[in-house]
């Protein structure tokens, strides 16, 4: 009997993860497909995910057409961190003649050597990979570095799967989007009805603004997200921040929905280009429900800057330039400094940046901005 067990957070489930469920079955000829939604990944250990019981019913809406596919929920009931070698081990217990495989795919695999005890998981089962966008030559140079480290070789999945992003699908969710072409209708419907990621009144402050404009927000909130995880920031903040701080825009000063709004003196004299980030957080807070302070000084200083940031504010200051519809001189030169592993150096190439272009301009520079600056330099 041939099985394989296809791990992972499935946060959530979506239609790269059947696809790669379908290729496998076909591809090692398996007899059975067990998908195991873990507890808490150990690279996750910090991440909220979605509720057990929401992934483990969304993975078997999702696949239910495939007769020999068995969701499992054997990590999810054990609890605690969910170490591979010790699901290898109960599964190699469960079927003590089988030929067990374990699937993941490249990503994972180059990864693997940092695993917890990646030589115990081999003696119970042997690495199925599925490349994920890989050119070609990847498999002759994998396959050689993999037996060198643990002298075996691992199977494989024969399809290139596409880079599809868990990320940028609840960020969607997010935002109350449809999610057609990224999950089974099922799922969609299902999540779309449980409000799974969903952020209250995220889409009411996106229908304020501009195609270009909310575009612009989806993406900010993408790439806030996507590195929130290597900051250890709480994601759902991040694409709160994100979707939130445009959200006044495309507003004028006299707006109703602007009523109430009183401008500081300690804020000085507002540049035009700068106050929406006032009137933004001033929104968030008292039209779209948003208290969380942290998410609210992300939106009030994301054009600006200030002294002393929260590491979600410079990720949201950093997102709403760098983002992928932005482009200009020094663009990849700062997204390369975004990924490094402190934000601050990047922070303060960006706001340099910032006073640069505004004063080969013969404007004004915006105080905070400058405070910002030195601050960080």
């Amino acid at each position: 009997m041939r099985i394989a067990i296809f791990g992972g957070s499935f946060d959530p489930v979506h239609n790269e993860h059947i696809r790669v469920a379908e290729e496998a079955i076909r591809s090692l000829r398996l007899d059975k497909l067990i998908v195991m939604p873990a507890h808490t990944p150990p690279h996750k250990s910090w991440e909220r995910l979605a509720d057990d019981t929401v992934r483990l019913y969304c993975c078997r809406l999702a696949f239910a057409h495939l007769e020999n596919v068995e969701v499992s929920d054997y990590e999810i009931n054990k609890g605690g961190t969910s170490y591979t070698f010790e699901t290898c081990r109960y599964f190699r217990k469960e079927y003590p003649s089988a030929e067990l495989f374990w699937l993941v795919g490249t990503d994972m695999l180059y990864d693997f050597p940092t695993w917890k005890n990646p030589e115990d998981i081999l003696q119970n089962v042997t690495l199925a990979v599925c490349a994920r966008d890989e050119k070609q030559g990847w498999l002759d140079r994998a396959q050689a570095d993999f037996e060198q480290r643990f002298s075996k070789r691992f199977a494989v999945v024969e399809y290139n799967g596409a880079p599809v992003s868990s990320t940028e699908i609840r960020v969607l969710a997010g935002a109350g989007m449809r999610l057609d072409g990224y999950v089974p209708d099922s799922v969609a419907t299902y999540m779309e009805n449980r409000k799974v990621y969903a952020i209250p009144f995220a889409k009411d402050a996106l229908a304020l603004q501009k195609l270009s404009r909310r575009e612009h927000s989806l993406g900010v909130a993408k790439l806030a997200a996507k590195r929130a995880r290597g900051l250890k920031i709480d994601e759902s903040k991040a694409i709160t921040a994100g979707l939130f701080h445009d959200c006044a825009k495309n507003l004028e000063l006299d707006s109703p929905l602007l009523s109430g709004f009183v401008k500081k003196d300690e804020w000085g004299d507002i540049p035009q280009p700068v106050l929406h980030q006032f009137t933004g957080a001033y929104l968030a807070e008292t039209r779209f429900g948003v208290t969380d302070t942290d998410v609210l000084n992300a939106v009030r200083y994301h054009t600006s800057g200030r002294e002393n940031m929260s590491d979600l504010e410079k990720l949201i200051f950093l997102a709403d330039m760098l983002e992928e519809g932005r482009n200009f001189d020094g663009v990849d030169e700062l997204r390369a400094l975004f990924w490094e592993k402190d934000l601050d150096v990047c922070l303060k190439v960006a706001l340099k940046r910032s006073l640069g272009i505004v004063e080969s301009k013969g404007g004004t520079v915006y105080p905070l901005t400058r405070k910002a600056y030195e601050f960080y330099r």
